[in-house]
C-alpha cells in the first residue's frame, strides 16, 4: 500500500473506493537534491508528502540569513500553511535536501477530497493540530532552553537527520550561527 495511504490510515480508516479516489487526486514526482519546490513570494498550491528523501522549509531574512522552520523526511507532510490556506504569496521556500520522491496534493484536489471523503477533514484537522502543538513547543523551547538543550531535542526528534543534513542547517533550525554550533558541538563531545 502506498505510504501516503498508510499515513492517512494511522488516523482514519479508508475503503478501497476511497483509497482509489485519493490516489487519483495526487501526483508523485522524483526530485534531485537542491530542487526548489516553492519560492518565497509564490502562492503555495500543494501540500507535500515525503515518500522518501528529505525536504526542508526555510525563509531568508533581509540580512540574507536562512532560518530553517522544518525538515520533513519519509512519512512527513510539509507546506507553507499560511500561503496554502490564505492563497496569498508566502514567505517560505521549500527545497529538496536529499533526492526525494514527493506526493503533491493540490489545494483544489484536497477540497474535492474533503467533499467526497469527509473523514479526510478529520485527518487534516488532526495533522494541523499536531503541527500547531509542535510549533508552539518549538517556540517555547527557543524562548526557554539553551542551545545545547535545543540541539539535544533536535537529535531526539530527528535521529536520522543529524548525519544527513548540513550542520549549518541544523544550526539554523536550533537558532544559532554555524560558528557557535561548531564550538558548542566540540564542547559537548569533550564531555
Amino acid at each position: 500500500m502506498p505510504l501516503i495511504l498508510q499515513n492517512i490510515e494511522k488516523i482514519v480508516s479508508l475503503s478501497e473506493q476511497e483509497k482509489e479516489l485519493i490516489l487519483s487526486k495526487i501526483e508523485v514526482y522524483k526530485y534531485e537534491a537542491k530542487t526548489v519546490l516553492l519560492q518565497a513570494g509564490e502562492v503555495c498550491e500543494y501540500s507535500y508528502f515525503v515518500n522518501s528523501g528529505i525536504l526542508r522549509s526555510f525563509n531568508i531574512n533581509d540580512n540574507i540569513v536562512e532560518h530553517v522552520l522544518q525538515f520533513a523526511c519519509e512519512g512527513w507532510w510539509i507546506g507553507d500553511m499560511y500561503s496554502l490556506i490564505t492563497q496569498k504569496p508566502g514567505n517560505l521556500y521549500i527545497e529538496v535536501n536529499e533526492d526525494a520522491e514527493v506526493v503533491l496534493l493540490s489545494k483544489e484536489n484536497q477540497e474535492e477530497l474533503f467533499r467526497e471523503i469527509p473523514k479526510l477533514e478529520r485527518f487534516f484537522r488532526i495533522l494541523t493540530e499536531n503541527s500547531l502543538v509542535a510549533n508552539q513547543e518549538r517556540l517555547m523551547d527557543n524562548l526557554s532552553l539553551s542551545a545545547e538543550e535545543r540541539f539535544e531535542k533536535f537529535c531526539n526528534k530527528y535521529p536520522t537527520l543529524i548525519q544527513k543534513v548540513p550542520q549549518k542547517q541544523v544550526a539554523s533550525y536550533i537558532g544559532v550561527t554555524p560558528e557557535f554550533f561548531s564550538k558548542m558541538k566540540a564542547k559537548m563531545l569533550k564531555r
